[in-house]
């Protein structure tokens, strides 16, 4: 990308000054502690307007080691906030409070160049002219007194370079409108006495005004407006009955506490959430006091805003009902109480429509789309006390019931659901005909995670669909059978590493850019003597739980070691090996010495294998990191698993030496079917190619799913496009022969 002009000139000025670049230039001129106290008390209510939005942003990007400066409209320093090691690491290049940033005397820097230009700047590594600036990214922008084009100062965003994000520009400007805007309405405010205020009905700020005794002498029509409370129902009565401020008045009346930018939240007369900041103090007269004053300020769309981006995480594109993360977290939570001993009741009820693929197919997805658009909004209409109903993806739907008293609720809702089916629907003028099967899994008296309960619901839907659709299937009837038959496979599974049962599949992961072959990932089967062929999703739960898991872990580690050692020596081009480690293992104290006595016994050269971990085992920060570096030493790959799903932390990101993160499969499915699984997967790829780590996209089934994730630059791919999982004399005839 071509470096902005601005940046070219003062690098430009810089050499022609006679700057050395590999020697830092500091500020030439300090103000003394007298003039530095002065000139901030000079700027004290900006500063702390500027201060409380800048908090925001901070809180906002918690974990990511950030600094927030401000400057004056000369570019003297006069604040920086954020994490305390970098402040340190600054401070040696001379950036502190009360400096004076010219590019004369300092070079290229943000400060000067924010306050020279009339729009966002970002000044990025080697854009500095000094080159110990250059392992740092800067944005800035100048802010002004918007009805003067006053310019007031800067703010400024420092982190080092492996955090950069053109997102970060966008979140900085939004910053300084707001305090823009509440700088422009605290003049505004401050030209008018307490009685012009009373008597311009038509300021934005809400005034109130009480006498000493609390009783309501003035309240404006802006504070009409957005309480949604008449003037004439509040006039004369005291304050401290106010239901929104009255608990704030009585402290100022009674103490004579001041309060300033209080957040607080209410329903006006629509029915529409406000939310103010709010002030309140004493009026006094010579050190009587006379009264209490105040005032409270809309910003019920900054915080809309923001709830916005939160519901996005957790709600459906399409239909805008709660999706799989919100349901997930809203059944753990519930699950988490009756574990600690509350009483409560759960049951779900899985929605699976018929013959939504013959519609799809007979017609095109955008009436397939506007089908389950319209099969939302039914459902949502029979919605009940205490239920929840989401979209589970494709054509799925789930309700969620709560504390009801007896088992036959559910099964009465479920028959109330299939009865809105009765009806057709009608999309684009046509009337299309659908029924529902339905999966019925309650809770029951024993412990049973969020994973079994979603299997149990989705096994009696399955039963639906065998016993002819348009039907409800209760899963409860089947619990103590699919217990007894878990508790069989128990019993084979003891002996299933005896009898050598298990075999490892292994799925090729093909580079985006190139086409070639760069790896796989070994994925264990269990040949059961009777049952067949099985996935994990068969035993490993029973595995952990029984704690062969790590004996079924090392033997992944030795047959994946030992197999991809056998295709090099017989001439095969050297390719990274993957493997899953559950959590137990990662725990075992002898994982080290077991994965390096495998290396050393397999002659496997370590670069050619790779572990991966899930987010949930980062969790223990201190014992990860011990351990992840002990791998890592010993030479071989380190990848996060499904990203996105757990206890994602750019922390972890950071100090982690991890290579690679694998984007879940889930985001990947509703790739081009829901703008918000998108946005997720390009920021996720942003931010790995960021922190200079390798992105692998897992569970790719189609080309369009391809090609998104090419256009935006993740580096491999694995899934149904290119290959199943196979086994490894399939895997030599396609690619060794």
């Amino acid at each position: 990308m071509k470096e902005p002009y601005y940046i070219t000139a003062s690098k430009k000025m810089c050499q022609e000054a006679g700057m050395n670049p590999n020697e830092p230039s500091r500020p030439k001129k300090i103000l003394s502690e007298a003039a530095f106290k002065e000139k901030r008390e000079t700027y004290s209510e900006i500063l702390s307007v500027v201060s409380f939005f800048s908090n925001k942003l901070l809180d906002s990007l918690k974990g990511t080691p950030i600094l927030v400066a401000v400057s004056d409209a000369e570019g003297y320093l006069l604040n920086i906030e954020g994490d305390a090691s970098s402040k340190t690491v600054i401070e040696q290049f001379g950036i502190r409070s009360g400096s004076l940033f010219i590019q004369e005397d300092t070079g290229t820097n943000v400060i000067s160049l924010a306050l020279q230009q009339k729009h966002p700047i970002s000044l990025i590594g080697d854009q500095h002219y000094h080159k110990v600036l250059h392992g740092i990214a800067c944005y800035g922008t100048a802010f002004y007194i918007r009805d003067e084009n006053k310019k007031l100062g800067s703010v400024s965003i420092m982190m080092p370079i492996q955090f950069q994000n053109p997102l970060f520009l966008t979140m900085l400007s939004q910053s300084v409108d707001s305090i823009e805007r509440e700088l422009l309405l605290r003049k505004q405010n401050s030209k008018l006495d307490i009685l012009n205020q009373i008597m311009l009905s038509r300021t934005r700020n809400g005034i109130v005004i009480t006498d000493e005794k609390g009783i309501t002498t003035e309240f404006n029509d802006f504070a009409q407006k957005v309480s949604g409370i008449s003037r004439n129902l509040v006039i004369g009565r005291n304050i401290r009955e106010s239901p929104h401020t009255g608990d704030y008045f009585k402290e100022v009346l009674e103490q004579g506490i001041v309060f300033t930018n209080e957040e607080l939240m209410f329903e006006d007369e629509s029915g529409d959430l406000v939310v103010c900041l709010f002030d309140a103090q004493p009026i006094y007269e010579g050190n009587k006091m006379i009264g209490a004053f105040g005032q409270f300020r809309d910003i019920s769309e900054r915080y809309l805003l923001q709830e916005q981006y939160n519901y996005l995480a957790y709600h459906d594109d399409l239909t805008k009902l709660p999706n799989r993360r919100y349901i997930k977290k809203e059944i753990e939570d519930i699950i988490e109480e009756i574990h600690t001993g509350e009483h409560r009741t759960l049951a779900l009820i899985y929605i699976d429509l018929d013959r939504f693929k013959v519609i799809n197919d007979n017609f095109n997805h955008s009436y397939g789309d506007s089908l389950l658009d319209e099969v939302s909004k039914r459902l949502s209409n029979g919605l009940g006390e205490n239920e929840v109903l989401a979209r589970m993806g494709g054509d799925e739907f789930i309700f969620l019931l709560v504390d009801f008293d007896e088992p036959d609720y559910v099964t009465k809702k479920a028959e109330e659901i299939l009865s809105l089916f009765d009806q057709p629907f009608s999309v684009k003028n046509k009337e299309i005909h659908t029924t529902a099967s339905i999966g019925i899994a309650i809770y029951p008296d024993y412990p049973l995670s969020y994973e079994e309960l979603m299997v149990y619901a989705d096994n009696a839907m399955f039963q639906a669909k065998l016993q002819g659709k348009n039907r409800y299937v209760v899963h409860t009837s089947k619990l103590l059978e699919g217990m007894q038959d878990e508790y069989s496979l128990e019993i084979d599974l003891r002996k299933a590493l005896e009898n050598n049962e298990f075999l490892l599949h292994y799925q090729p992961q093909v580079h985006n850019l190139t086409g070639e072959l760069v790896g796989y990932e070994a994925l264990i089967r269990w040949q059961h003597p009777v049952h067949g062929l099985l996935y994990p999703d068969k035993f490993i739960k029973a595995a952990e739980e029984n704690g062969l898991i790590i004996q079924i872990g090392e033997w992944v580690i030795n047959e994946a070691c030992t197999q991809n050692k056998l295709w090099q020596d017989a001439g095969m081009q050297p390719l990274k090996m993957s493997i899953n480690l559950s959590t137990q293992q990662f725990l075992t104290t002898n994982l080290i010495t077991y994965v390096e006595e495998v290396l050393e016994r397999t002659g496997l050269d370590p670069q050619y294998f790779v572990v991966e971990i899930t987010e949930y085992m980062a969790m223990e920060y201190d014992y990860s990191i011990r351990v992840l570096k002990q791998l890592k030493a010993l030479g071989i790959g380190i990848s996060i698993d499904d990203f996105g799903t757990g206890y994602s932390s750019l922390n972890y990101l950071k100090n982690f030496p991890i290579d690679s993160i694998k984007i879940d499969k889930s985001f990947v499915d509703e790739l081009l079917k829901d703008e918000n699984n998108a946005f997720i997967v390009r920021a996720i790829i942003t931010l790995a190619h960021n922190l200079q780590k390798e992105v692998i996209a897992e569970g790719v089934e189609t080309i369009e799913q391809l090609n998104f994730l090419k256009e935006h630059h993740c580096d491999i791919s694995q899934g149904y496009y290119f290959s199943k999982p196979l086994p490894p004399e399939e895997i030599e005839k396609r690619y060794f022969q």
